[in-house]
C-alpha cells in the first residue's frame, strides 16, 4: 500500500535502537542485574517496578502492567502517532524513513507539513523584516515594550494584508496550494482556489515540545475578529496537547520545579523578556489533562495564573476540575490571581521581576483554593450547611487519584464538616472514580487457563528468537492443527527468513493486528519452562508437535487405508510411522 513504512525498515530501526537509552533520556534508568530500573512513568509508585530488558529491547511495569517496545514506549508516554515515533527513532539512527510509493500517505505526511510550516515561519519573518506593512506590526511591538532580540528569539514575524501574499510566495502549484491548506495556513475555498488564512496579523509560531513548528497564532493589527487567531486543528497540530512557549521554557522549568500556565502568547513573550523563562501558555482553550500530564514531566508543580475578576475565578475553577484526576502523590497545583485588570504581561512591565516573582510565591495551594471556594457557598454554623459541604466536595474529591493527599483532603473537610474522616471515606469515595491508579498485573501472570503447548512455544521464541534455529525441519508440523500454531509457524517461519530479530522487532511485526496484545503479555510471561533451560524445554516441545504431527497424520492414513485404499508412498510413510511409533511405546514400556 502507498506511503506505508516497509517492514524491513522497521526491524532495522528496532535493531539500530537500544531502548535503553530511549527511556533513560526520559525516565532515568538504574542498573539491576541484566535489566534496568526505574518507577514507572506511566503510573504513581515508591518502589521501583517499571523494568527495561535490554537482551528484548522490551519495558514492562510489574504494577500496572504497561508494556512495549521502544516505539510503543514513544506513542505511550510522548504521545506520538506510530509514524512520528519511527520518524523519531530514524532521526537518531541517522536514517531517512522511506515509505512505499514514494511518500507518506495524505493523512500521515507529517514531514511535509512540517517543512510547509517551516517555509512560513521564514517567509512570515522576512515579511516583519522588509515588508512596507510591517512598520505597523514593529510599532505594535515597540509599544508592548518588544525588544528585537526577544522577538527573534519567539521568532515573531508578520502575516501582510491580502488574500494570497502566502500563496503567493510558496503556493506554486496545486499540490503545493494544498499542502498549504492541510497544514492550516490556506483555506481551500468552496467554488475551488485558496486563500490566505492569516491576513494583517503578528505571527506567532508554536512549537510542539520536540521544538517543531506545528501551527501558528497570529494578533491582528486592525479593529477585526478575532483579536488571535491560531491555527485549525490538523494532523500537526492540537491545541488540546499543545503548549505555547514549552520548548524553549522545559528546561527552565526544571531548573525552577515549577512551571507558570498563563494564557496569551503576550505573557509569554513579556515574561520571558524579564527572566521569567519558566511560563507557558494555552491556546485559546481551558487547560487539558493533556496539558498537565505534559508538565509533570518536567516538574512536580503547575502554578495557574489568572485574572483576579469573576472570569478569570471560574476559568481557575475549570483548571482545578481539570487538575484532580492528575495529582498523584507528589505533585501539587497553584493558583495566582492578579489584581483585576492586569494581566502578566501589563503586571511583569509595571512592577517588574522581583515583585513578579514575590507575587508568585503567594499563590493559593489547590486544595486552599478549593475548600475557600466551596465554605462561601455554605454556612458552616448551620448542621445542614455543613453537610451541603460534603455534597459539593464529594464530586471534586472523587477526581483525586488515592494516596496521601487524597487522605489529607478528606481530613480537611472532616475539620471543616465536624464529620470523622474515616466516616467520609465510605460518603465521599465513589470506587469507580478514586480507585487507586495501579492496575492488577496484566502481563506477568501469563494465561489463567492452563497453557497450551504452542503458546509455551511462542513465548519462547519470543522470548529467546535463537531458538527458532533449532527447528531444523518445521514442514514435519505444518498442517498441525492446534491452537495457536498458526500463530507460532508465523513467528518461526519470520525469524527463518530474518535470523537476527529480536523480541520488540517480532513484535512490531504483529503491531496492528489481533495478535500484538497476546505478545505483549508472552514476552514478560514468567512461566517455570522459561526461566531454566529453556533451550531444552524447546526442544522437548518440539518434540512433542513431532509426536502429535505423527500421531494425526498416521489415524489419516489409516482412515484413508480403510475406505479409499492407500497409494505406495502412503503405505510406506504408515509403515514407518507405525513402526516408529511402536519403537516409542516399547520405550516408554521399559523405562
Amino acid at each position: 500500500m502507498a506511503g506505508r513504512i516497509p517492514k524491513p525498515f522497521i526491524d532495522e530501526i528496532i535493531l539500530r535502537t537500544d531502548i535503553v537509552d530511549v527511556i533513560d533520556t526520559r525516565v532515568p534508568l538504574k542498573k539491576a542485574g541484566k535489566d534496568y530500573k526505574a518507577c514507572c512513568p506511566f503510573h504513581e509508585e515508591k518502589t521501583p517496578s517499571f523494568t527495561v530488558s535490554p537482551d528484548k529491547q522490551f519495558y514492562h511495569c510489574f504494577g500496572c502492567g504497561a508494556h512495549g517496545t521502544a516505539i510503543g514506549f514513544l506513542m505511550e508516554y510522548e504521545r506520538m502517532s506510530f509514524q512520528e515515533a519511527v520518524e523519531d527513532l530514524a532521526r537518531r539512527a541517522g536514517l531517512t524513513v522511506p515509505y512505499e510509493g514514494g511518500a507518506a500517505p495524505a493523512a500521515e505526511q507529517g514531514t511535509d507539513l512540517l517543512d510547509v510550516s517551516r517555509e512560513a515561519a521564514r517567509y512570515y519573518r522576512a515579511q516583519l523584516r522588509d515588508h512596507p506593512q510591517a512598520v505597523r506590526a514593529v510599532e505594535y511591538l515597540k509599544e508592548r515594550g518588544v525588544t528585537g532580540e526577544i522577538a527573534k528569539e519567539f521568532e515573531l514575524g508578520f502575516a501582510p494584508d491580502g488574500w494570497d501574499n502566502l500563496l503567493r510566495a510558496l503556493g506554486k502549484d496545486e499540490a503545493a496550494r494544498e499542502m498549504l491548506a492541510r497544514a492550516g495556513l490556506a483555506v481551500k475555498k468552496e467554488g475551488g482556489g485558496y486563500y490566505d488564512r492569516f491576513r494583517n496579523r503578528i505571527m506567532f509560531p508554536i512549537h510542539d515540545y520536540r521544538g517543531r513548528i506545528v501551527g501558528f497564532g497570529g494578533r491582528v493589527l486592525g479593529k477585526e475578529e478575532p483579536k488571535y487567531l491560531n491555527s485549525p486543528e490538523t494532523p500537526l497540530f492540537h491545541k488540546g496537547r499543545e503548549l505555547y512557549g514549552l520548548f524553549r521554557a522545559r528546561d527552565a522549568i526544571k531548573r525552577e520545579g515549577r512551571a507558570l500556565v498563563v494564557e496569551g502568547y503576550m505573557d509569554v513573550v513579556a515574561l520571558t523578556q524579564y527572566g521569567v523563562d519558566n511560563a507557558v501558555a494555552t491556546l485559546g482553550t481551558a487547560t487539558t489533562r493533556d496539558h498537565l500530564e505534559r508538565l509533570f514531566r518536567y516538574t512536580p508543580e503547575v502554578v495557574f495564573c489568572f485574572d483576579g475578576d469573576r472570569a478569570g475565578r471560574e476559568a481557575a475553577w475549570r483548571a482545578l476540575e481539570t487538575a484532580l484526576p492528575a495529582l498523584h502523590d507528589g505533585r501539587q497545583a497553584s493558583f495566582l490571581f492578579l489584581p483585576e485588570g492586569e494581566d502578566p504581561d501589563t503586571l511583569v512591565r509595571k512592577e517588574g521581576r522581583e515583585a513578579f516573582l514575590a507575587r508568585l510565591a503567594t499563590a493559593t495551594a489547590l486544595p486552599d483554593f478549593l475548600f475557600g471556594t466551596l465554605v462561601k457557598q455554605v454556612d458552616l454554623g448551620r448542621m445542614d450547611g455543613r453537610a451541603r459541604l460534603v455534597e459539593l466536595a464529594r464530586p471534586l474529591l472523587s477526581k483525586l487519584p488515592h494516596g496521601v493527599l487524597h487522605q489529607m483532603m478528606l481530613e480537611r473537610l472532616g475539620e471543616l464538616s465536624q464529620v470523622n474522616s474515616e466516616k467520609l471515606a465510605t460518603l465521599v469515595v465513589i470506587p469507580d472514580a478514586a480507585a487507586p491508579a495501579r492496575q492488577e498485573p496484566r502481563s506477568t501472570a501469563g494465561p489463567k487457563e492452563p497453557p497450551s503447548v504452542a503458546r509455551l512455544a511462542i513465548a519462547m521464541l519470543l522470548q529467546q528468537p535463537e531458538l527458532a534455529a533449532k527447528v531444523p525441519d518445521e514442514g514435519v508440523f505444518a498442517d498441525l492443527d492446534l491452537p495457536g500454531m498458526a500463530l507460532f509457524r508465523a513467528i518461526l517461519q519470520l525469524l527463518k527468513t530474518i535470523p537476527n530479530l529480536n523480541t520488540a522487532a517480532i513484535i512490531e511485526h504483529f503491531r496492528d493486528t489481533e495478535h500484538q496484545a497476546h505478545l505483549e503479555k508472552l514476552a514478560v510471561w514468567r512461566h517455570p519452562a522459561l526461566e531454566h533451560d529453556v533451550g531444552a524445554e524447546f526442544a522437548g516441545v518440539i518434540e512433542q508437535f513431532r509426536r502429535v504431527s505423527a500421531k494425526v497424520r498416521t489415524e489419516q492414513l489409516l482412515q484413508k487405508q480403510r475406505f479409499d485404499g492407500l497409494t505406495s508412498d502412503e503405505k510406506a510413510e504408515l509403515a514407518h510411522l507405525l513402526s516408529k511409533k511402536r519403537r516409542l511405546d516399547d520405550f516408554s514400556s521399559k523405562t
